[in-house]
């Protein structure tokens, strides 16, 4: 598997490391494993939903196998569930699953899918699967008076959900491409391609520069979009479009995405990505040409 650590965005380790600082946090996770959340959801799934196999309805199924693949990660189970929301949901521990919608096939185009199944493998990548199942107990399923003393980790757990988002959407964009996760974006915010189809990308993505103007213009307008968001589990769409555009500019993007499309590989000395035709690693010096020819 490739390291997660050249995926995850800087907030979102910063917000878990947040998150694991709430005291109490360290034994709502022991006691979360030893209740058997994870079975629930488990039997849940099968109940419910179609489960997916080389048997059944295998092109959807092999969706996720060949990013799965392509990662470097194991197979999830993968369920079929009916819905008019295009949505995907990824849970589990030692256990993992990805739960497809139905209106996830009526509402995208073919690439489009696929980035909402890489940005699913890119939970699994980055290690957030524990945590989201987690949040899904803790910030939707605690009711009563126990709902108002957890206040104060429901809202550290949804604040890093939020985080966690822009990370998968950069597992997203190295594997179908930065332009095809803003695509994805603009369906799921305006509607199918019957609607959208027209709509300029161009323009949509300068939401996101208006956005950001008005998070940086005053500490009011800041503070209110804050408390606008603080019980979401996902960002705005013009915030993912920001930082996705902003990071498939960078440098790092293309030298991941050498190693994730083309699988170039890592430095044998300082770990860090390394492009094919290096000779040297450009990061620490090392060299590097024996150890890939030898491979």
């Amino acid at each position: 598997m490739i390291p997660y650590s050249y995926f995850i965005h800087p907030e979102d380790e910063k917000a878990l490391n947040a998150m694991k600082s709430v005291p109490g946090f360290d034994n709502l996770v022991k006691k979360f494993m030893e209740v058997g959340y994870e079975n629930m959801v488990n039997g849940e799934n099968l109940a419910s939903q179609i489960l997916l196999s080389e048997n059944q309805l295998p092109d959807i199924y092999h969706r996720v196998t060949r990013i799965c693949d392509k990662l470097g990660i194991d197979y999830p189970d993968v369920y079929l569930c009916m819905s008019p929301y295009p949505n995907a949901w990824t849970y589990g521990d030692t256990h993992i699953s990805i739960t497809l919608t139905s209106a996830l096939f009526e509402y995208l185009d073919d690439d489009e899918i696929d980035s909402v199944i890489a940005h699913e493998c890119g939970h699994i990548v980055c290690h957030h699967v524990l945590y989201h199942t987690l949040a899904n107990f803790v910030c939707r399923g605690i009711r009563g008076l126990f709902s108002e003393i957890a206040t104060p980790l429901r809202l550290a757990i949804c604040y890093w959900e939020r985080k966690s988002e822009l990370s998968a959407d950069r597992v997203a964009a190295l594997v179908c491409g930065a332009d095809t996760v803003v695509r994805t974006q603009l369906r799921l915010s305006g509607g199918p391609r019957s609607i959208t189809k027209d709509v300029d990308i161009h323009l949509f993505a300068r939401q996101a520069e208006d956005y950001s103007d008005i998070l940086s213009s005053n500490k009011l307008d800041n503070l209110l979009q804050k408390v606008a968001v603080m019980d979401e589990s996902h960002p705005f769409s013009a915030v993912r479009v920001h930082e996705i555009l902003k990071w498939s500019g960078s440098e790092d993007f293309e030298k991941i995405k050498g190693i994730v499309l083309g699988g170039s590989g890592f430095c044998p000395h300082c770990h860090k990505p390394i492009m094919s035709d290096w000779v040297y690693c450009r990061c620490c010096g090392g060299k590097i040409m024996d150890e890939q020819e030898s491979c």
